[in-house]
């Protein structure tokens, strides 16, 4: 692995991201060079001053004005630039690795996000790039700039006088190994304190979404005193692991004072010996304060570092995750979904699916019923390649879709989904999602298809109005018929609905189902179900039971053998006879 690979790995940093971390460090040596000019400035002046000696410059006055003006400007010069490379490049590169994680994580299988909850890949993109952020603006390109001046500085000085530089420098390499012998201590702190932010954060995002239930059952109280323990506890992690920091830190930091003090007694003797001279004596003593500046921030910068490989980790973390990928050239011959003894588990777990085989033709209604956890939306969700198939394969129009691209095959689905997702944004809007660039026109087409002019013709600003987060200002079955709404608009070849009318009352649902049977025409759809009523006018029904398929014909031939299909009719039918009695 070269030296770009190992920093891009270890930063996850793009290829500009190393570049930028190049300059970076680069212009930070640069100022730190320019910092240590008036130092020798005024090693010129006292030399001048005190006359009689070896380093007699015999410069005039206005010279000394000249080199300070000169001082001046390139300190600034090479402070805006370091400005400019650590600052405005690394916002740049914040934001193309915040883009390029939200990309990566469009690209991953959902297999992925049963394992991650989302306030977690929330504070990666947010939290932890944040922290990346001030890694590469603050932390790391002062450390390794500092490194390699106090090198520098360092060689010059040896070469000028060994002993003084030894005397000088000896506490530097002691100094930066506390720190990194230090790295398992902090990092245990770091981690500790880490995992218990994100344990607050999803509490308060658990409690922000279930604050109705939590009041419904009288619960509200008791979830906050777990979530104030929760921030007590992270709390108490974040002073420890900043005491634990600050020891070593500070410990680093006290040793290195200890080289003033022996440059002050070496230099003494070798004064008194007649070694070096005064002049020598006093130029070390200025010198090694500048050289000890930096080296302080440095050994803050480098602790700081150590606690930032956790965030840093996290998100090469999904950078590492394989992708789903495959050809965008999608050229199906007609829309026949066919499941070829497809065998599925989540994550090499329990077996969801075993060897199931089944043909959704195009132009027909395909029904998928079965007790609860069947299988029976994992089936539908792999046919449009939500996940990859453990085994088997499942084709379209003759094409495997594990080849095809996930956004490419997509766009062949129109999905409804039994929980609806809507946006904060119109009623109008929430509907062009299905297609964007359609006219107004179509989108009211497709609404009316759906049925929303009953209840949008209630809001104060009809389709204009803004329905809230997740369309809080709607009711269940009205979210369900903006989200239909958006499937007609798509008018995609392939219709998959999950439970799509299970929040619609049964005149709701007659209405809905009567624009479906229109959108149904030409188009292969899939339907998930449990109430038999949906099912009632499908071609044809395959019932899915423990993960395999037990009947599948038309629903009179099911009817008619007095299977499993049959004995879930009657015994849905019964419940709907089912009364309350006092």
């Amino acid at each position: 692995m070269t030296l770009r690979e190992y920093a891009m790995r270890r930063f996850a940093l793009s290829e500009n991201g190393y570049l930028n971390l190049k300059r970076s460090t680069l212009a930070v040596i640069l100022h730190d060079i320019s910092l240590i000019v008036p130092v020798m400035i005024l090693f010129m002046l006292v030399c001048d001053v005190m006359g009689d000696n070896p380093y007699d410059f015999g410069l005039d006055p206005w010279m000394y004005i000249a080199l300070c003006v000169v001082s001046v400007a390139l300190m600034y010069v090479t402070y805006q630039h370091q400005y400019n490379r650590t600052y405005f490049d690394t916002y740049v590169e914040s934001a193309e690795v915040r883009i390029s994680l939200a990309e990566r994580i469009r690209m991953l299988p959902l297999s992925y996000f049963s394992k991650k909850d989302p306030t977690d890949l929330t504070v990666r993109i947010m939290g932890d790039a944040t922290m990346q952020e001030s890694a590469m603006t603050h932390w790391f390109p002062e450390l390794i700039g500092a490194m390699i001046y106090t090198v520098v500085m360092g060689a010059c000085i040896i070469v000028f006088s060994p002993a003084m530089g030894v005397a000088s420098l000896w506490p530097v390499p002691f100094a930066f190994a506390i720190v990194l012998l230090s790295k398992r201590v902090q990092r245990r702190f770091a981690d500790t304190k880490n995992r218990r932010m994100l344990e607050v954060t999803e509490g308060i995002q658990e409690c922000l979404e279930c604050l109705r239930d939590l009041r419904g059952n009288n619960a509200a109280n008791s979830y906050a005193e777990r979530l104030f323990s929760r921030m007590d506890r992270v709390e108490g992690s974040e002073i420890r692991s900043e005491l634990a920091t600050a020891v070593f830190v500070v410990g680093a930091q006290l040793l290195l004072k200890f080289g003033i003090v022996t440059t002050a007694v070496v230099g003494g003797i070798l004064l008194i010996d007649g070694s070096i001279d005064v002049v020598v004596f006093l130029a070390f003593l200025i010198l090694i304060s500048r050289l000890y500046d930096p080296l302080n921030t440095a050994l803050q910068n480098l602790a700081a570092m150590i606690s930032a490989e956790y965030n840093m980790e996290r998100m090469q973390e999904i950078n590492d995750q394989p992708v789903m990928t495959g050809t965008t050239d999608f050229r199906p011959d007609g829309y026949d979904i066919v499941f070829d003894q497809v065998g599925f588990s989540y994550d090499g777990g329990v077996t969801v699916l075993g060897d199931v085989s089944f043909t959704a033709k195009q132009g027909e209604v395909t029904a998928l019923v079965g007790p609860s956890g069947s299988g029976k939306s994992t089936a539908a969700k792999l046919a449009a390649r939500f996940w990859d198939v453990g085994s088997g394969r499942i084709t379209i129009g003759g094409v495997d879709v594990s080849t095809v691209d996930p956004e490419t095959l997509l766009s062949c689905f129109s999905i409804v989904f039994q929980d609806v997702t809507l946006f904060n944004t119109t009623v109008m809007e929430n509907i062009r999602i299905g297609r964007r660039g359609a006219t107004d026109e179509e989108v009211l087409a497709a609404a009316r298809a759906a049925n929303c002019d009953e209840f949008v013709s209630r809001l104060p600003d009809g389709y204009s109005t803004v329905i809230g987060e997740n369309g809080a200002k709607l009711s269940g079955g009205e979210r369900q018929r903006v989200s239909i709404a958006r499937a007609i608009l798509k008018d995609a070849p392939i219709v998959l609905l999950d439970e799509a009318t299970a929040s619609l009352d049964t005149e709701c649902e007659t209405q809905v189902q009567h624009a479906l049977s229109i959108l149904v025409r030409g188009r292969t759809v899939l339907i998930v179900a449990h109430r038999m009523r949906t099912v009632e006018g499908a071609d044809r029904i395959v019932v899915l039971s423990g993960g395999s398929v037990s009947e599948q014909g038309s629903p009179r031939e099911l009817m008619e053998e007095d299977g499993q299909f049959a004995r879930m009719v009657c015994i849905q039918r019964f419940s709907d006879e089912w009364s309350i009695r006092s």
